[in-house]
């Protein structure tokens, strides 16, 4: 058995095997497909006798390693990496539904996941009910002879709400529902929720796993059997990740620890600097104690992540003047860069849902999201005091 190394380390170590030129750093293999030796290994590697590189949209060396890194840091089985965050959230779902099959899903999710749940799956009479956050003991009266999922995001995208994840894993597994959980604000570096009972955890690579914003990436780790159909679904239809994808994202969890540790320590100062500013109606970030689930992100977090969210005073009008006022910041719909990003939710990310929707969910016309760089602190505080003033 091999040794089993810290986190860190095991993001440094984990690689493919070296070629016949012993590089240090994984190579690149931009390659389509692969050869065979002859006819009796081509007909065993189709016929999955023997574990080999096929094609690329099935499995390549780089995607390998990258899978296999994620695993380690997620304590899962097996995983499938993606073209994208959404590629993975549709792709594992429609895996494991059928026409007529139930899903019960936690009202505060990324506006695209909601999109899907609500416009695309109820034309393969597949439905969605949904349960709010503060209300987990509202759950089990959703649950019908057809439900098959259980499905959240923790912390929530933009509120950065928090759900209790060991909570869920028990009404899951009381019921025999796979619990499904959205971990790309945490990192498997702040969270890993199959150890409170998930069966799988989403991410999408293009936030903090590649963290400089170069990428598109998403993946799905966890139970084998799980993977196995995720696997199978995803092989015929063609979503899988670039190779080339994959290396870098595969360099970049290298840094992950690094990268979010001081993603945590500016934001967690941004925060303490933001409340009870004079401009701002509420700030919420799972690390500061005014956040109502405060003591459940510290027990299944191991710092708060990047993301803070806040209500400018002044509704729409007072949101366009501190965004226009912005310098230092990006104004950008993406999240998880070295460069500080801010995001006014009810235009962008969630401007397809109404305003009902977006006011059910905790976004006003004046949420701010801010995912916090890598920049010095003090220029980041200061940019965002001169915008608000």
């Amino acid at each position: 058995m091999s040794k089993k190394y810290k986190f860190e380390t095991e993001a440094v170590k984990t690689q493919i095997e070296r070629s016949q030129f012993l590089e240090h750093s994984s190579p690149l293999y931009l390659t389509s497909s692969f050869v065979f030796e002859d006819a009796e290994d081509m007909r065993a590697s189709f016929a999955e006798e023997k574990e080999r590189n096929i094609y690329s949209r099935y499995s390549n060396p780089n995607s390998s390693e990258f899978i296999e890194k994620v695993c380690k840091m997620e304590g899962a089985e097996d995983g499938f990496a993606f073209a994208s965050g959404m590629a993975a959230v549709y792709s594992t779902l429609a895996a494991l539904l059928d026409s007529g099959d139930h899903i019960i899903s936690a009202r505060n999710i990324f506006g695209s996941t909601h999109s899907l749940f609500t416009q695309f799956f109820p034309k393969w009479n597949i439905s969605t009910s949904y349960f709010k956050i503060d209300e987990l003991d509202e759950i089990e009266a959703l649950i019908t002879p057809n439900t098959k999922i259980l499905y959240a995001e923790s912390p929530t995208n933009p509120g950065v709400d928090i759900l209790d994840l060991e909570a869920l894993g028990k009404i899951a597994k009381k019921h025999k529902l796979i619990f499904i959980i959205d971990n790309c604000f945490a990192t498997p570096y702040l969270q890993q929720p199959i150890k409170f009972g998930a069966d799988l955890v989403i991410h999408s690579g293009t936030k903090l796993m590649d963290g400089q914003g170069r990428v598109l990436a998403g993946i799905t780790v966890g139970s084998k059997e799980l993977m196995d159909k995720v696997y199978r679904f995803s092989r015929i239809t063609g979503p899988s990740l670039s190779p080339f994808n994959a290396w870098i994202l595969s360099k970049s969890l290298e840094t992950l620890a690094l990268r979010v540790d001081r993603h945590c320590e500016n934001a967690m100062k941004l925060a303490e600097f933001l409340e009870g500013h004079s401009k701002i109606n509420w700030v919420k970030y799972p690390f500061l104690k005014s956040h109502p689930k405060y003591e459940i992100a510290k027990k299944q977090m191991k710092a708060g992540g990047s993301v803070i969210a806040f209500e400018v005073k002044g509704g729409i009008d007072g949101g366009r003047k501190f965004f226009d006022a912005i310098k230092l910041l990006s104004l950008s719909a993406n999240l998880g860069d070295s460069r500080s990003i801010v995001t006014h939710p009810a235009s962008t990310t969630h401007s397809k849902l109404t305003t009902a929707e977006r006011e059910e969910v905790g976004i006003t016309d004046g949420t701010v999201r801010v995912s916090v760089g890598l920049e010095h602190i003090d220029d980041i505080i200061a940019d965002i005091e001169q915008a608000l003033a």
